[in-house]
Order: structure tokens, then C-alpha cells, then sequence
């Protein structure tokens, strides 16, 4: 029974984190993290490790599907990846030093407002656009504003994902699919750093079953997510990438309150 149990858990976790990944390109910890410790009684920090984990090849596979369909941008992309990296670390490790408690709350808040915002008030800048914006503008923002995102991601596992999709349609003025296809090629890195952080830092064998089932269940839903993302409109992404992000974040706020 306790397998079965562990089976669904991580089966529910990596299909909402898989979503919200392919669609939105959120982190997989959002959801991952509090199913884990809510359900499983994991410890956060060693939660936050696992829905890393998971979020690389996830984050990887959407990318790739992304580059296929020429919805990324990889040259300014990795300005602000650098900055994020260079930051994740600082986060994981100030993280070690915070109780269970205090973290992934803000997360769960900008995954809601950010599915709110994008159902009220969708992107719907254009490629043309974009290449309007200067470009010596855009790399100093993505310095700034990825050192944030990156000790985010690494403090709390969560929000990176959100807050790149933020800065890069709201603050850079990105398309909605290239802004997603170019947050979960960051993210790859991003969470593939805050893994070894967490894991090195924790200094403790995570769960394998856990860890293998919502890597191979994040990764399949992943798949699902962004092949479908890049198939649709603009404006029909907005809408679903909307609803599945203000489900998931009601769906989080939920599964904290039962705790």
C-alpha cells in the first residue's frame, strides 16, 4: 500500500510539474516539493533536491522542443543564465540554514497571479517586435535581474521558472512561446546546479524510487506540454498556460493547507 501510495504521489506531482513545464516553463518544484513533503513526510530541503533533479531533463526535453520549432533565444538567454548560475548556488546554500516552513511560500504566490495575468491580460507581443528592443538594454537587464532569479531558484527550488517567464515577456518584451522556450533553457542549467547544490549540501542519499518515478513522470509530461505549447496559437497559450498555472498554484495552496 505504501508503494502504491508513493507510485500516485509522484505520478500527480510530475504530471502537474510536467505541465506547468512544457506550457509555462515553471519549476517542477513548485508542485513537486509539497506533494513530496505533504504526502510522503520528506524533508523540504531534501524535496527541493529531488523536484530539481527532476526539472533538468524536463526542463532539457522542453527546450529542445522549443529549438525545434525556432521559439528560443539561446544568444541572450545564456547572458542570463551565467547570472543565474552564478546565484543559484549563494540561494541553495543560504536555504540549508532555513526552516522547512519558511520556504515556497512566494512561489505558489507567483505562480497564481502569474496564471491570473496572463488569462486577463495575455502577451501578445510579437518576434518583430522584439527585435526592436536594444540590445545592450536587454543584456544588462538579464545580468541584474538573473543574480535575483537565480538566488531565488536556488533559496526556495521554486519561482526561477515564473520569474524568468515574468522578466522576459513583461520586462524585455519577449514573445509568450519564446519566452518559455528560452526560461526552460535556462532552467535546465539552472536546476541541474541546484540539484548537485542541494544534494552536496544535504549530504544525504535522497529517496531513488521517489527520485527515479517524478524524474521519468516530470519528463513524460514535459514532453506532452511543450509539444502541445508550440503547436497552438499565441493566444490560446495564454489561456491554457493561464489556467494551468492558477490550477496548479489553488492546487499547492490546498495540498499546504492539509499540512
Amino acid at each position: 500500500m505504501e508503494l502504491f501510495i508513493t507510485i500516485i504521489v509522484c505520478l500527480l506531482a510530475g504530471c502537474g510539474a510536467g505541465l506547468g513545464t512544457g506550457f509555462a516553463g515553471m519549476s517542477a518544484a513548485v508542485v513537486i516539493t509539497p506533494m513530496l513533503v505533504t504526502f510522503l513526510g520528506m524533508p523540504a530541503y531534501s524535496a527541493i533536491g529531488i523536484a530539481l533533479a527532476s526539472d533538468v531533463l524536463a526542463s532539457g526535453v522542453s527546450a529542445y522542443t522549443y529549438y525545434k520549432n525556432r521559439n528560443i533565444d539561446i544568444k541572450n538567454g545564456i547572458i542570463m543564465m551565467l547570472a543565474v548560475l552564478a546565484f543559484t548556488f549563494v540561494g541553495s546554500f543560504v536555504a540549508s540554514f532555513v526552516p522547512n516552513s519558511a520556504m515556497g511560500g512566494t512561489s505558489v504566490f507567483m505562480t497564481t497571479i502569474m496564471g491570473i495575468k496572463f488569462i486577463v491580460r495575455p502577451v501578445n507581443t510579437t518576434k518583430e517586435t522584439m527585435s526592436a528592443v536594444s540590445g545592450k538594454k536587454r543584456i544588462v537587464q538579464s545580468v541584474i535581474f538573473g543574480m535575483l532569479i537565480g538566488f531565488v531558484c536556488g533559496f526556495v527550488g521554486a519561482g526561477g521558472g515564473m520569474m524568468m517567464l515574468m522578466i522576459l515577456t513583461i520586462v524585455l518584451g519577449y514573445e509568450l512561446k519564446t519566452a518559455v522556450g528560452t526560461s526552460v533553457f535556462i532552467m535546465t542549467f539552472t536546476a541541474l546546479t541546484g540539484a548537485v547544490s542541494h544534494f552536496i549540501i544535504d549530504k544525504r542519499m535522497p529517496d531513488l524510487l521517489v527520485l527515479i518515478l517524478c524524474i521519468l513522470f516530470t519528463l513524460l509530461f514535459a514532453r506532452i506540454g511543450a509539444v502541445i505549447a508550440n503547436k497552438v496559437s499565441s493566444k490560446t497559450l495564454n489561456r491554457a498556460t493561464g489556467i494551468i498555472l492558477v490550477t496548479l498554484g489553488v492546487a499547492v495552496i490546498g495540498i499546504g493547507a492539509l499540512v
